[in-house]
C-alpha cells in the first residue's frame, strides 16, 4: 500500500519543479477551490472559471509558499483573495442590484419554500461587507474553528468572533426589514 505525502511533502517538490506533485495538489485541494469560490462568487459558471484561473496561477504563485502556515490556509488565502478580485471586477460590469448565484439551478421546483429561504440567505449573504461575509464562509460553509478562521484571515480569533456576531446583527436587520416591507 502506498503512502500518501503530505501536502508539505509534495509542494516541495512541485518548487522543485516536480509537475506530477503539482498536480496531485492541485486534484487534492480542487474541490476545496472550488466550493469556496463558489461561496464567494454565487455562480457555479464563475466559480468553475475562477477555480480554474486560480489552479493555473499556482503554477507561478506556487514558489511563494513559505510554510509559515500550512499550505491548505495559504491556499485558502489565495483563494479568497481571487474571489474578491475577481468580484471587484464583476461589479464593475454589473449593477448592485443583481442577486448572488442562481439558486433555481441548484435546488428542484419540489422544494420550493427551502429554495426561496436559500434564495433569501444568499442574498442577504451577498449584502454583507466582504469581511463579514468571508468570515461567515470559512466559519459556516468551511466548518472551521475560529482559530483557524483567523489564521486564514490574518486576524485574532476575537475579531473572527465579533465578524460572526455583525453577521448576525446585519442579517437579523434585514430579515425586519423585509418583514415589515414585504
Amino acid at each position: 500500500m502506498l503512502m500518501e505525502q503530505s501536502d508539505e511533502s509534495l509542494v516541495t517538490s512541485a518548487q522543485a519543479g516536480d509537475g506530477d506533485a503539482f498536480e496531485q495538489l492541485v486534484t487534492r485541494h480542487y474541490d476545496m477551490i472550488l466550493r469556496v469560490g463558489f461561496r464567494l462568487v454565487g455562480s457555479q459558471a464563475q466559480a468553475e472559471d475562477l477555480a480554474q484561473d486560480i489552479c493555473a496561477s499556482l503554477v507561478g504563485k506556487i514558489t511563494s509558499f513559505r510554510g509559515d502556515a500550512k499550505f491548505t490556509t495559504w491556499l485558502y488565502r489565495v483563494t479568497i483573495n481571487a474571489a474578491k478580485d475577481h468580484i471587484r471586477k464583476q461589479q464593475t460590469r454589473r449593477s448592485a442590484h443583481e442577486a448572488w448565484g442562481d439558486v433555481t439551478e441548484l435546488h428542484s421546483q419540489s422544494n420550493a419554500a427551502h429554495s426561496r429561504e436559500l434564495e433569501w440567505l444568499t442574498q442577504a449573504m451577498r449584502a454583507l461587507p466582504d469581511d463579514l461575509r468571508e468570515t461567515l464562509v470559512l466559519t459556516l460553509s468551511e466548518d472551521m474553528t475560529h482559530n483557524e478562521a483567523a489564521e486564514v484571515l490574518s486576524i485574532s480569533p476575537g475579531t473572527v468572533s465579533w465578524r460572526i456576531s455583525e453577521a448576525k446583527k446585519h442579517l437579523r436587520a434585514l430579515a425586519t426589514a423585509e418583514e415589515r416591507y414585504p
